[in-house]
């Protein structure tokens, strides 16, 4: 699949997919009832149907819910023909491109002026909003709370750069971003932008073609284990008497999680800190903790935190990634990523708690004392900058295999791709099958791994 240049604004880009696909047209424009924001629609979609590790990306609720089985991440993902399609060319193993995908560039980034409400400084809704205001786009499609609970995310069709501002900051939960696809097509849009995770920039990119649109421009943001809102609110539940009064939520690079409460205070907690333990075995269900795309690598833009130590982290992964990223011209402070620390202990650490976790043992819990001690100790010892996202990238790719194994071993040969077994493999997760290079391989998590592992150079 070539990619093309489309005509239009400066700073335009062809849609691009992969697979035959194509959506009929649906009933209607979908939007049944409609937000009192100016330039923001809030559509009704189809029911959805029972699916097995499905994150309702909204596939399922369009007028042909079978796109399901070419486009779900959670079934056959080939990443490599998907980069391709996408960037042009697939990931350099040789590089840090096997823990981030295809890069053309990385950045620190902020905003100058932070925008009010924004999760970090606002870099994401900015580049929509420009998209908007230079008519580079006709409508961004994206998440804004829902009127009734401020973490509740609800898929948003906007059209007027100002409504953005609704868009900002951090929701928790599942949405059909992708059932926005049919509403804006029948009301005319040609042109569109989407934020959005991992598991639904996997699926746009699968069906994207089908719809005849002229440009899409993709806004990732890396995944970072979600949850239904209904378990995040029993969550927040045990970090506050007042849950409902918590405004802010970030888990931060620093080994800290940042709230922030309606009346202006802030709170830090140390990681360790957290009542992890006390939450329930399906808190982050099958699906999120099976992801093998943690930093979204068909987006063209990822704008993220991992390797951001304290600011945001930018990976621009093609010319059109490049393209967003200069919308913003001088409103934006760009500085090189760092690197430093020892990732391979901590990593070790959270194989062998996973491991116990997935296997259906108690964790092994530090003493309550030694806790506050550890946790403020940890951020001085922990890695910074790409250390700590290769880190998550292992930490990820180390879990998808261990609880696969666990709860769905037959989906283990289709749906993890090589690049994340080869992560895993450093750590010592191989089968018999792997260490004798059979091809279709995946890890094992029987007794004889060893904690230890072998760590990664």
């Amino acid at each position: 699949m070539a990619r093309q240049r489309a005509p239009g604004p400066a700073g335009s880009s062809a849609v691009r997919s992969a697979g035959p696909w194509h959506s009929p047209p649906s009933r209607g424009d979908g939007l049944a009832r409609g937000d009192a924001r100016e330039g923001l629609a809030t559509p009704a979609f189809r029911p959805a149907p029972h699916r097995a590790l499905c994150t309702d990306c909204g596939v399922s609720r369009l007028a042909n819910p079978r796109a399901c089985a070419s486009a779900c991440q959670f079934i056959r993902p080939d990443y490599a023909a998907s980069e391709r399609a996408v960037h042009g060319r697939a990931r350099d193993t040789s590089t840090d491109e096997l823990f981030f995908g295809p890069v053309q560039a990385m950045h620190r980034a902020r905003l100058k002026a932070p925008r009010p409400g924004a999760q970090w400084t606002g870099i994401t809704t900015r580049i929509a909003e420009r998209l908007l205001e230079t008519r580079a786009v006709d409508a961004v499609l994206a998440m804004v709370p829902d009127p009734a609970d401020r973490w509740k995310p609800v898929p948003a069709l906007i059209t007027e750069p100002a409504a953005m501002a609704a868009a900002r900051g951090m929701r928790m939960g599942y949405a059909p971003l992708l059932a926005l696809l049919e509403p804006a097509r029948d009301r005319g849009h040609r042109r569109l932008a989407v934020i959005g995770i991992p598991c639904q920039v996997h699926a746009l990119r699968k069906i994207e073609a089908g719809f005849g649109f002229e440009a899409i421009f993709v806004i990732g943001t890396p995944c970072s284990d979600n949850t239904t809102t209904e378990s995040f609110h029993r969550f927040l539940a045990l970090l506050s008497p007042r849950p409902e009064t918590i405004s802010y939520l970030e888990f931060r690079a620093d080994m800290m999680v940042e709230l922030r409460f309606d009346d202006g205070r802030k709170t830090l907690i140390p990681f360790l800190e957290l009542p992890i333990a006390d939450l329930p075995a399906d808190f982050f269900p099958l699906t999120c903790r099976t992801c093998v795309d943690y930093t979204n690598a068909l987006a063209d833009l990822t704008v993220g935190y991992m390797g951001g130590e304290g600011e945001q982290w930018l990976l621009v992964r093609n010319s059109r990634g490049a393209e967003l990223l200069a919308l913003l011209g001088d409103e934006i402070l760009l500085s090189p990523v760092t690197d430093r620390g020892d990732r391979i202990p901590h990593v070790k650490a959270f194989l062998e708690n996973t491991r116990r976790a997935a296997g259906g043992l108690p964790l092994r819990r530090m003493p309550k004392w030694l806790r506050p001690l550890v946790g403020r100790l940890m951020p001085r010892f922990a890695p910074k900058g790409l250390e700590f996202a290769r880190a998550r990238v292992e930490m990820k790719a180390i879990e998808t295999l261990l609880h696969l194994e666990r709860h769905a071993p037959a989906k283990m040969r289709h749906m993890v791709p090589p690049h994340v077994r080869a992560i895993a493999a450093r750590y010592g997760l191989r089968s018999p099958q792997a260490a004798a290079g059979q091809p279709g391989t995946t890890a094992s998590t029987s007794a004889r791994a060893s904690a230890a592992g072998t760590p990664a150079p």
